[in-house]
């Protein structure tokens, strides 16, 4: 099972918005030397929303070329719509990811059963091994433990990311769910407390600015080392809170701007961070040793 930091990571692009595909080569260079243990492709951080399904493959077979097998690579396959969901997902194992990252609908708000029933299609019409994703802060839609948990038993379905933030729900699927079910944290805040009730790793934001650190933060949890991973977290804490002051990905990728890692680049209706909210983002930088 694949334990540890998975980088959520972003989609580098010019001012234009452009997507900046050298870069993104060196982007998965960096996190495989810093000790990320998966990448996540074109999940919400890499901004799915506003790039077309070409594009969306395009970075998807990026990532895979240079991650070269190094580590696993999961793509973001998600949709509100089944028939595009199942498209993406196909595509994404055409080009050679491990796994599909599959966000529960969002906006057109369906019924647990028809949640089963998307899911299910999606498992019975791909081979790709599907990851769960539940953000209702973002979707409007919640994925409930009992219909997660029945979802597990679909042969297809291996695992969820839950970025409810909620430790008591995220106890109950732990307790509850098959033992080769992967279980990660959605929620940089909470990722300690996950991994220590039982999480394997966490789908990270904050891996995108800190991947050595939260590599060691997860490892520690994971071997049980609480103190070492509660020294490391505390010097995150500030990025777990300030890289969403405004919407994700934006405060992460004028960070990563600020590193010298990518260029200013995002797409509409996002924009750059706010000059109020820079001084905050920088603070957290620097209390995290990444800024002078």
């Amino acid at each position: 099972m694949l334990t540890g930091s998975l980088v959520a990571l972003v989609t580098p692009m010019d001012v234009n918005g452009e997507i900046d595909f050298p870069t993104l080569r060196k982007l998965v260079d960096w996190h495989i030397e810093q000790g990320t243990s998966g990448i996540v492709a074109v999940g919400t951080t890499g901004e799915s929303p506003t790039v077309d399904v070409e594009e969306h493959i395009a970075v998807v077979r990026t990532v895979v070329e240079q991650a070269a097998g190094r580590v696993p690579v999961i793509a973001g396959t998600g949709a509100n719509s089944t028939r595009e969901a199942i498209h993406l997902s196909n595509q994404a194992l055409a080009v050679g990811a491990n796994f599909g990252l599959s966000v529960v609908p969002y906006y057109n708000k369906p019924t647990q059963t028809g949640l089963y029933q998307h899911f299910k299609t999606i498992t019975e019409n791909t081979a790709l091994p599907t990851l769960l994703y539940n953000v209702p802060g973002r979707t409007a839609c919640d994925l409930s433990n009992d219909t997660a948990l029945e979802l597990a038993k679909l042969p297809n379905i291996v695992g969820i990311k839950d970025a409810t933030g909620n430790m008591e729900r995220a106890a109950d699927l732990v307790k509850r769910a098959p033992a080769n079910f992967a279980i990660y944290s959605g929620d940089d805040a909470s990722t300690l407390p996950f991994i220590l009730i039982g999480g394997h790793g966490t789908i990270s934001v904050t891996a995108n600015v800190a991947p050595n650190a939260m590599s060691q933060m997860c490892q520690a949890a994971l071997n049980g080392q609480i103190d070492t991973a509660k020294s490391i977290n505390d010097t995150l804490q500030g990025l777990h809170k300030h890289l969403f002051i405004e919407a994700n990905p934006i405060p992460v990728k004028w960070a990563l701007e600020t590193m010298q890692k990518i260029p200013a680049g995002i797409r509409l209706p996002l924009t750059r961070l706010s000059e109020s909210a820079q001084p905050i983002v920088r603070e957290a930088m620097q209390t995290a040793g990444l800024i002078n």
